[in-house]
């Protein structure tokens, strides 16, 4: 069972799992808010005595840009560690054998080393700006040791950067950078109006593309054993600037307007660089979408389904 099973990374593993990664003896199920609420322990609980799960796939999380973070931090605590606790909570009770949760690289400490790895988790703070919902996805990780400290189980979760592609939330209120941007750019392009960015641009970042991270994300259920997590990303090679990932969407839009980075707003942390070296030693094969057909894919997709796209 996918949870979240509607939304960016859920629809990526749906069409990897149907077209590339088909395998005739699994059955899999996609869930979404209109199956239950997961913030709700009881129609969690009756969710999964529907649908009984073996092996689950826990994608969903309250998610945001920047500013909804730092203007929301104590919905973000609850919302996602409300959902990951519940969901941990069912699969334990409805005897479930793996689950696989999904983490951010927001958890990791603002004064780090970078890059930094799956064991530096909880060795400080996280930055303010994510304080709510880096908090409650580092409960998760908490949470998958200790059931298997004490019950045996098989929980682990996953840590992929910054991800975009099809079906992503393009919101440029509430949507991840990436569909945020796109869907500001497009509209910027259709009204002649400048192109505001928030911040400097200067900010680096790495990000993965959708049906890249579901791909990882399908063999992390499959082969992967540890209960330690371990981050999906593309290489600290591959980093790009805010700037840099602007210019990629403008190319791809044909946006020809004035562009204008607002310096009076905040850029949020200027590094969090995560390394790779454990799913590189685990998957050397594996080749990343570069980012820039990724991107151009994202806004044909955007641009293709404008009238049915969140935003």
């Amino acid at each position: 069972m996918v949870t979240g099973g509607s939304g960016l990374v859920g629809s990526a593993i749906r069409k990897i799992v149907s077209e590339e990664e088909f395998r005739d003896n699994e059955e899999w199920r996609f869930v979404s808010t209109r199956d239950a609420d997961l913030t709700d322990l009881t129609q969690t609980m009756a969710l999964f005595a529907q649908v009984k799960p073996t092996h689950v796939i826990n994608l969903p999380a309250m998610v945001g840009g920047l500013f909804h973070h730092m203007n929301h931090n104590v919905e973000f605590f609850r919302g996602n560690f409300h959902i990951d606790d519940n969901v941990l909570r069912a699969s334990h009770a409805g005897g479930v054998k793996k689950v696989v949760s999904c983490l951010s690289t927001c958890i990791f400490p603002a004064e780090i080393t970078y890059p930094c790895d799956e064991t530096v988790i909880h060795d400080g703070p996280p930055h303010k700006s994510h304080l709510g919902h880096a908090s409650a996805k580092r409960m998760t990780d908490v949470l998958n040791h200790a059931y298997n400290q004490q019950h045996g189980c098989l929980f682990t979760s996953v840590i992929p950067t910054n991800v975009f592609g099809p079906n992503g939330n393009f919101s440029i209120d509430s949507g991840l950078f990436v569909p945020a941007l796109i869907h500001k750019v497009w509209v910027a392009e259709k009204s002649g109006q400048p192109l505001v960015v928030w911040g400097t641009g200067s900010p680096r970042r790495q990000f993965i593309y959708s049906l890249d991270l579901a791909r990882l994300i399908v063999w992390v259920m499959r082969h992967y054993e540890e209960i330690d997590p371990i981050i999906l990303s593309v290489g600290e090679e591959d980093e790009v600037s805010i700037k840099e990932a602007v210019e990629l969407i403008i190319q791809s839009i044909n946006f020809k307007g004035e562009v204008i980075y607002d310096s009076s707003k905040a850029d949020g942390q200027l590094k969090r660089t995560a390394s790779n070296a454990k799913l590189m030693k685990l998957r050397p094969d594996f080749k990343f979408t570069p980012i820039e057909q990724a991107i151009k894919n994202t806004c044909d997709w955007f641009i293709s389904n404008y009238d049915v796209a969140r935003k």
